[in-house]
């Protein structure tokens, strides 16, 4: 049997699996390397996922950090809702289901916000409005999984796992163990199955 792979649809259907497991498991050793290196270590460093596949993947760019380093990295879980942009299409209320948790003051820190998928940037404007209100970081970094272009915001990832580009009428459908069961990317055709839409 032939695994889907890159370049390659999933029979009976519009979706293109472009990393598994193996590739992913890879992207976030290489962010893990990299995020060391250029904060030469892991002292007064945070990472912050945002809710809600960005947090399962601080924790896990965190347990490669110490695996990597020997130090602990606190991993905090950031909620955007209150500050989308888009609130008139849907309404601004906090999740109470998917809580800001912030372990400690962020003064003075290293902060590195952690998403899945960026796209036009409106979802990390939204982070960076939201972090600030917790404390004034020494600087705000950005790790994601996946860039799949089409940028609204002048906001760049300083890590970045794949770029990946799509026209406007895909997404990228990202899969995680811990909230699906399974490791996978795969861009889709509109109209499929999707995550939460990225702004």
């Amino acid at each position: 049997m032939i695994t889907p792979r890159e370049g390659f649809f999933v029979p009976g259907s519009s979706e293109r699996q472009i990393l598994d497991d193996g590739d992913i498991g890879r992207a976030l050793k290489r962010i893990a390397h990299e995020i060391i290196e250029r904060n030469r270590g892991t002292s007064d460093l945070l990472l912050v996922g945002l809710h809600t596949r960005g947090v399962p993947l601080a924790q896990r760019l965190a347990a490669l950090m110490q695996q990597f380093e020997g130090g602990r990295v606190p991993v905090g879980a950031l909620d955007i809702s209150l500050h989308r942009d888009d609130g008139a299409i849907r309404p601004l209320i906090p999740n109470a289901e998917r809580p800001t948790r912030i372990p400690c003051n962020l003064t003075d820190l290293r902060v590195v916000l952690v998403d899945d998928v960026i796209c036009t940037g409106r979802s990390v404007r939204a982070a960076l409005d939201a972090l600030v209100e917790h404390g004034r970081p020494a600087c705000i970094q950005l790790a994601v999984l996946i860039d799949r272009g089409h940028r609204e915001l002048p906001i760049r990832p300083d890590y970045i796992g794949k770029n990946i580009p799509t026209a406007h009428a895909e997404r990228v459908l990202v899969r995680l163990t811990e909230t699906d069961a399974a490791d996978l990317v795969s861009v889709i055709r509109n109209g499929q199955e999707a995550t939460d839409e990225r702004i």
